[in-house]
């Protein structure tokens, strides 16, 4: 009995569907849950971190933090330093507030914005809460950071309905659910459209784009709106007569690579025509971990030593714990230097062994340190570590995972040794 062939609608495979998830003004909407008499209000996150809300309950009492009154917060434009903002409410976005400015340029502008320290361990609890409720729902995930993910909805129940739309409402539904916090969603056929797409309707949308859409809905943006295209590259677009990513596509990809070169040119001829053929990467190595602190005042290696001694010895502590935290060892440790006249300066050290030892980061760091100028006072300080492997893969290689334990006589004598390599 013959077989009967399968129909080509049988077959045809699912139409791609990547959704690009966007928490809306991150930290500022943790902080928010924090303190939600502060909702509606210009609100700043930036300058020192702190563990705790010990500064504003003092003088409170047993006031809850909730209930603490705006009177009490401190505002913009008291600051003094020169710390950045790290995100903004849409209140104060207002305002032309916005990430990476300094305090003081952004309290100019919105004086009345109230300045909150950021909260590192608060935003990765929320961020761990939001990746698995996604995961919950569409396995297929690509962690780009913090606030952000790359999902693939493609063979996903719901992935494909109004083109993903169903999905994406019944995902912010949840994260709204279960943690209070808004997310904004853009699906697209590839994660080059959906990353532009998931700023079309902020905050808390959802915005479809489909191939059929790329004249209409994307050629009109400004080249800027592709991820990739940065400042100097727009610059020089502009130079070139173009603006738009309409008038991008209308050049040639020779002409493209004469003027960009081979890689950047034939990039920018697909982007420009919705192309992208990356795969959603469930899970990556990370290629580094790295901790660094930018200073209120500026810091000098002698007349400030014991201060940037303590502070050196700290980031080191936490990249070491970020290390073992993630599973990791490193072979490479770094330092990053910013002077008071914004010039860098890296050093790197390759160890014998393999490490996640707090102590031995801080020496190997040191010895970077020895190599670097340190006549100009200091804005910034940072550890690295780099040339990592998992844990479980470092099995027959030489490992100093955890130094032995001191007596609080040698640990001591251990810190006073370093101090003077050190600064």
């Amino acid at each position: 009995m013959p077989v009967k062939p399968i129909s080509e609608a049988q077959t045809a495979p699912q139409a791609r569907r990547i959704a690009h998830l966007d928490m809306d003004a991150f930290y500022a909407s943790v902080e928010l849950l924090r303190y939600p008499q502060l909702k509606g209000l210009p609100v700043v996150i930036g300058g020192g971190r702190r563990p705790v809300d010990d500064a504003l309950q003092l003088g409170q009492g047993e006031c809850l933090l909730h209930k603490i009154p705006v009177a009490q917060f401190p505002l913009l434009k008291d600051y003094t330093g020169r710390g950045v903002i790290t995100t903004a409410t849409y209140a104060a976005r207002q305002f032309g507030v916005g990430s990476a400015m300094g305090l003081m340029k952004a309290a100019k502008l919105c004086p009345q914005a109230i300045l909150l320290p950021v909260d590192f361990a608060e935003y990765r609890r929320y961020s761990k809460a939001f990746k698995a409720i996604v995961t919950d729902i569409a396995p297929l995930m690509e962690d780009r950071g913090v606030d952000e993910v790359y999902i693939d909805f493609t063979d996903v129940p719901g992935g494909q309905r109004e083109g993903g739309r169903v999905l994406a409402r019944l995902i912010q539904k949840t994260i709204f659910q279960q943690t209070g916090l808004t997310c904004s969603v853009g699906v697209a056929p590839n994660k080059l459209l959906a990353k532009m797409a998931s700023e079309f309707n902020k905050p808390n949308g959802i915005a479809i784009v489909h191939e059929s859409d790329l004249v209409q809905m994307i050629w009109p943006l400004p080249c800027r709106k592709i991820n990739g295209i940065g400042p100097k590259a727009d610059e020089k677009l502009q130079g070139l007569g173009i603006q738009t990513i309409g008038e991008l596509a209308q050049k040639s990809v020779d002409w493209l690579i004469d003027h960009f070169g081979q890689k950047t040119g034939a990039w920018m001829f697909d982007a420009a025509h919705g192309l992208d053929h990356r795969p959603v990467v469930l899970e990556s190595e990370p290629v580094s971990i790295s901790r660094e602190t930018t200073f209120e005042q500026d810091l000098h290696a002698v007349r400030n030593k014991a201060e940037l001694g303590a502070i050196f010895t700290r980031l080191c502590e936490q990249v070491a714990d970020d290390l073992q935290r993630k599973g990791y060892l490193c072979k490479t440790v770094g330092i990053k230097l910013r002077y008071d006249n914004f010039k860098c300066v890296t050093r790197d050290q390759t160890l014998e062994v393999l490490t996640c030892d707090a102590a031995t980061i801080r020496k190997m760091a040191g010895l970077c340190l020895k190599r670097a100028p340190l006549d100009r006072p200091l804005r910034l300080l940072g550890v690295r570590t780099a040339s990592l492997m998992p844990v479980d893969s470092a099995e027959g290689k030489p490992l100093n995972r955890l130094a032995p334990p001191e007596s609080e006589a040698q640990a001591a004598i251990t810190s006073i040794a370093f101090l003077p390599q050190l600064f």
